[in-house]
């Protein structure tokens, strides 16, 4: 946490740096130890709780693959459900904050984000399990869901739901909208000598062509964007660690014994202490997965005519690709590059690592990556409108959806042309916002997801079936 002396509210020009002071160190303060040791927390109650509910992922992908279509007239599937919630999560963090928590953590960041990642499974299942279970219905048979409407109608707390609903709307604007289109105008950039004026306009204008349509529309773009995506930069991954498949043992045992050990690795590379490989580790497998941060409820409550406990089992396997198996294999590709080749990596920033092993394709390296970092960058933005729509709908009503969608395209272009320090922290702190009401809804009705779920889990389709819904 930083040190320096806070200057609120002191005006250079361009932002206001005793403003940015505050928020970064508020922010740092909250994701450092409190929200950390919460989340953790959390996530390992769940898993001893429902009895390591992680075993169920295989059956989980296969009722997503091949459960059919129960979206029904007007809601979505349950596998157009995961796969929005997966194009909001799988997004440049799963690139460039791996190879980040490598140079900041060392080695070690890798097996603890892995470590999150998987026991952050159980939490998304409960959290899933209460939107779907207190979830309503429009007039026109559409389901809405979300943290939001758990505590209005499971825990009576209608002033916590609307705090959730507006930080929401508000990392929206950061974390879904005009952090991303900053993404991918640097990505641009990188490549192509491109106005951000130009970036912002046009990725403003292709996310409103896909999000005008709705939740079935962007839920139908999500169903080819991602698997097509994901094996794009997987199978670039799987290139790389085929490429130095002999140093395989070697890269899983640096990263094993690096989360455990204090001594330098990799020719004194990423040498660094426990503490900080743990915390960094940590906090990238919570911040990449958002298990328990209450976002991908509300795509699981969209889902037509499910039950709490089988959707809960779908919802579940996004942590599970977009950790146990994305950062994985990036985390496995940068350190098995980083064996073979160390000099490559010897004073190179943070952010530029993840270049530095695709360098290692045979062709049209760092092409690819940035082609994959806009892809993730995009699908996040579509993704995340569905978060905030929801919001939207539970504050003021359909009428704002319109006014909403406008807004989101707005920070679209503002991201690809603004500075974005001070959006940065302030997404940052609204997405903890987002997790403390959240994470209460989850202790307080504990007692209801364990009990629901073990009862059902020998409840074969039965317990399967049990729609849920709150009549209001």
């Amino acid at each position: 946490m930083s040190t320096k002396p806070l200057k609120i509210f002191v005006y250079d020009g361009r932002n206001m740096v005793g403003f940015e002071e505050f928020v970064v160190t508020f922010q740092e303060y909250l994701w450092s130890f409190p929200m950390l040791v919460l989340l953790f927390g959390t996530h390992l109650y769940f898993t001893v709780g429902l009895k390591f509910i992680q075993k169920k992922i295989p059956k989980g992908i296969c009722l997503s693959l091949f459960g059919g279509k129960n979206g029904g007239k007007n809601g979505i599937s349950s596998y157009e459900a995961l796969a929005t919630a997966l194009a909001a999560t799988i997004g440049t963090g799963n690139i460039v904050g791996i190879s980040t928590a490598i140079a900041i953590g060392g080695p070690g960041a890798v097996f603890w984000c892995w470590i999150t990642g998987l026991l952050g499974i159980a939490t998304c299942y409960a959290e899933c399990f209460l939107s779907v279970k207190y979830r309503v219905k429009t007039p026109e048979g559409n389901g809405l869901g979300g943290p939001m409407y758990v505590l209005e109608h499971g825990l009576k707390k209608r002033g916590m739901a609307v705090a959730f609903a507006l930080c929401t709307v508000l990392a929206s604007f950061g974390m879904g909208s005009s952090v991303q289109s900053h993404a991918i105008q640097m990505a641009a950039e990188r490549q192509f000598e491109i106005s951000p004026h130009l970036v912002g306009m046009l990725a403003g204008v292709l996310v409103g062509v896909v999000i005008v349509g709705g939740n079935q529309k962007i839920a139908g773009v999500c169903t080819w964007l991602v698997p097509i995506m994901s094996v794009l930069y997987i199978g670039s991954c799987i290139f790389v660690i085929g490429k130095h498949r002999e140093v395989i043992p070697e890269a899983l045992l640096v990263m094993v014994k690096s989360a455990f050990s204090s001594k330098a690795v990799l020719g004194g590379v990423c040498g660094r202490t426990v503490m900080i490989g743990m915390r960094t580790g940590i906090s990238r497998g919570l911040f990449t997965n958002e298990a328990g941060l209450g976002s991908i409820p509300m795509t699981a409550a969209a889902v037509g005519e499910v039950s709490p406990v089988k959707q809960g089992i779908i919802s579940m396997t996004g942590p599970f690709w977009d950790t146990v198996v994305m950062c994985a294999i990036t985390g496995i590709a940068t350190v098995c590059s980083m064996i073979s080749r160390p000099g490559a990596y010897q004073g190179v920033k943070p952010d530029d690592m993840c270049f530095i092993t695709f360098q290692e394709l045979p062709m049209a390296g760092e092409q690819i990556l940035s082609l994959a970092m806009m892809l993730f960058a995009f699908a996040t933005m579509i993704g995340w409108n569905v978060y905030g729509t929801s919001a939207v709908k539970y504050l003021w009503g359909e009428k704002a959806v319109k006014t909403y969608q406008v807004a989101y395209m707005l920070f679209v272009y503002l991201g690809a042309v603004l500075s974005l320090n001070l959006v940065w922290g302030i997404s940052d702190l609204f997405n903890s916002f987002m997790a403390i009401p959240n994470l209460f809804s989850l202790w307080m009705l504990r007692r209801v997801i364990i009990g629901e779920t073990l009862q059902n889990d020998g409840g074969g389709k039965a317990g399967m079936d049990k729609i849920g819904n709150v009549k209001v």
